[in-house]
């Protein structure tokens, strides 16, 4: 590996170029070429999983949204109407459509998979999310889907999510597992007043004390999670044993990988973080992770709208690497 590593950086350091002049581009491609072990890396098939749930902690009132709006946006994105299904019809990205627990009975659609655990988690505030069946399902049931994508020849995978309310789990998790203070970890997520914002944290705070501190990720995500981040985290880590590019987006996703790699912390080196959420804490989490995004947009919308976003520029990083002339090739007398 070593030897490989001193190979890539030579070639990414003898294109026509100053030396390190492609910034984050470079650092891209390498990274790429030491998870596919090769000086000639690419990607094949690249898909987006986007997995839907509902919440039972919007009872409490910790969002601007109804609940019901998670069952709407999911009909949406079977019209093909939503940013992310542009964004993937734009890059060539093939979506996939994941019901992880929304509160709603579906028609049934060939471009609807079903991964229902049940029709939303319990309301955290009073009693654990989900049980420790269910979050065995969720891994379970998300673990076969990326079997199916990476079985189809793909070695790149992102992940969004759609489920009203999601940003509270996102936080509870956050706090658990990096120790930051709450309030710290709550941000607006759909559009909060700040009134809105100030009882979201009051509630959450209730939630907290009302649940022992969990001891793991597991209970972390038994205790506040959402079938959709669970199966999220279990979909990231299926994708690691695949050896595959995993495209993280924004803070909920941030949040699931956060809790797959408390269980498997190798999995950074195949992560690929996409973009930095507009949503407080989730450059915090960042830093904790000691991740830089690709992209800075002030975004907030989930989906995994901003893996597909940040997709070009990781097709650009493999495509220098490996069409980029060399200073010998092209004849081009480098500083030396």
């Amino acid at each position: 590996m070593e030897n490989l590593e001193q190979a890539i950086q030579h070639k990414i350091d003898f294109k026509t170029k100053p030396l390190g002049s492609l910034g984050i581009l470079e650092s891209l491609a390498k990274q790429i070429c030491l998870v596919q072990k090769t000086l000639k890396p690419k990607i094949q098939k690249p898909t987006h999983l986007v997995f839907a749930a509902d919440h039972g902690i919007t009872e409490s009132g910790v969002s601007s949204y109804p609940s019901s709006v998670t069952a709407e946006m999911v009909k949406n994105f079977l019209r093909g109407g939503a940013a992310i299904n542009v964004f993937c019809r734009q890059h060539q990205i093939d979506l996939k459509i994941i019901d992880a627990g929304v509160n709603f009975d579906f028609e049934e659609n060939e471009d609807l998979i079903n991964s229902k655990i049940r029709k939303g988690t319990h309301n955290f505030l009073h009693t654990p999310a989900m049980t420790q069946e269910e979050l065995e399902k969720c891994f379970e049931l998300a673990g076969k889907q990326v079997d199916i994508v990476f079985q189809n020849g793909s070695n790149c995978i992102g992940f969004g999510e759609m489920g009203i309310g999601n940003t509270s789990s996102a936080s509870m998790l956050m706090n658990v597992l990096t120790n930051f203070p709450l309030e710290e970890c709550i941000g607006k997520g759909t559009g909060l007043s700040q009134e809105g914002l100030a009882n979201k944290v009051r509630i959450l705070q209730q939630a907290k004390n009302n649940h022992p501190h969990p001891k793991n990720p597991m209970e972390a995500l038994q205790t506040f999670g959402g079938f959709e981040i669970a199966q999220i985290c279990g979909a990231m880590l299926r994708s690691y044993q695949h050896n595959m590019l995993i495209l993280v987006d924004g803070f909920i996703a941030t949040a699931a990988f956060l809790c797959a790699k408390s269980i498997e912390p190798n999995i950074q080196n195949n992560a690929i973080f996409c973009h930095q959420s507009d949503e407080q804490g989730h450059q915090r989490m960042l830093d904790f992770l000691g991740a830089k995004p690709l992209l800075h947009l002030d975004m907030r919308l989930g989906e995994g709208t901003g893996c597909a976003l940040a997709f070009p520029l990781i097709k650009s990083a493999i495509k220098f690497f490996n069409e980029m002339s060399d200073f010998e090739s092209a004849g081009v007398s480098n500083k030396d």
